[in-house]
């Protein structure tokens, strides 16, 4: 887990820099409606974010960062995985995210994600130039492995994502085995001291994206842990500055591209 429910990201709102948010449903492929979270920039550049949580679903968190930025000019929106299986929309501490993990599936999962990227396309969602994609941990596999979706994106972005796969979850697809399919720059970011994501498996990565021609840049944060990117971690508030500033410049370089 990434995420405690008292988790909330490291970034001070800037007042004025939405035009709002709103909870609604998307519609899958296959007909299902799904939980979402979507902010608009009040002062829009062209990009959008599909931010893809953690094991925890559309959690407070999430919903929060796409907050954070549509202020700084990037319409975004948050999903949700489990509306195929859930008993409820309770996110919280109460709800067994653990035991609906392993009930999703890969091809629900890409177009529900595929479904959010058609949003921030249409004229609701701000009709956006340049789409990418942000995912943490279990989210952030599924935000490498949008490199090579064929939806297009200017460029993704994986906290503390794993490279070599779910290693709870083998028979997932893992992002290193696509790199020769990416087309567009990702952007990495991991704990120095995540005992999940040793340094061989960043190197592991860095050499396979080297090898394939992927525009790729990976930073590691000596000490920090695997959900470092968090407020309440403020002894990893520097890291956690770098890595935004980090996300924000990634998005500045890509977008029109």
């Amino acid at each position: 887990m990434c995420v405690d429910n008292d988790s909330r990201p490291p970034i001070r709102p800037i007042a004025g820099g939405s035009a709002g948010s709103q909870d609604f449903k998307l519609a899958s492929a296959d007909g299902t409606r799904f939980m979402a979270h979507a902010a608009r920039a009040s002062a829009p550049t062209g990009a959008g974010m599909v931010v893809i949580p953690d094991v925890r679903g559309l959690h407070p968190y999430y919903k929060e960062l796409a907050d954070r930025f549509a202020e700084i000019g990037v319409d975004s929106v948050a999903i949700d995985f489990f509306a195929r299986t859930a008993p409820s929309e309770d996110r919280s501490d109460s709800f067994d995210f653990m035991a609906q993990v392993p009930l999703t599936k890969p091809d629900s999962l890409q177009a529900d994600i595929a479904a959010a990227v058609t949003y921030l396309r249409s004229p609701a969602g701000g009709q956006v130039r340049s789409v990418f994609s942000v995912g943490f941990c279990f989210g952030g596999a599924l935000s490498y492995l949008q490199a090579a979706s064929g939806l297009r994106y200017a460029g993704v972005i994986g906290f503390y994502g794993w490279p070599l796969g779910l290693t709870r979850w083998p028979d997932r697809p893992k992002p290193i085995d696509a790199v020769t399919r990416y087309t567009c720059p990702v952007l990495s970011l991991f704990g120095g001291a995540d005992p999940g994501i040793p340094q061989s498996v960043v190197d592991q990565f860095n050499a396979a994206c080297t090898k394939a021609g992927v525009k790729h840049d990976a930073t590691v944060y000596p000490g920090a842990p695997h959900s470092f990117f968090d407020r309440k971690q403020s002894e990893f508030a520097d890291a956690s500055a770098d890595a935004w500033k980090r996300v924000q410049g990634f998005v500045r370089q890509n977008t029109g591209k």
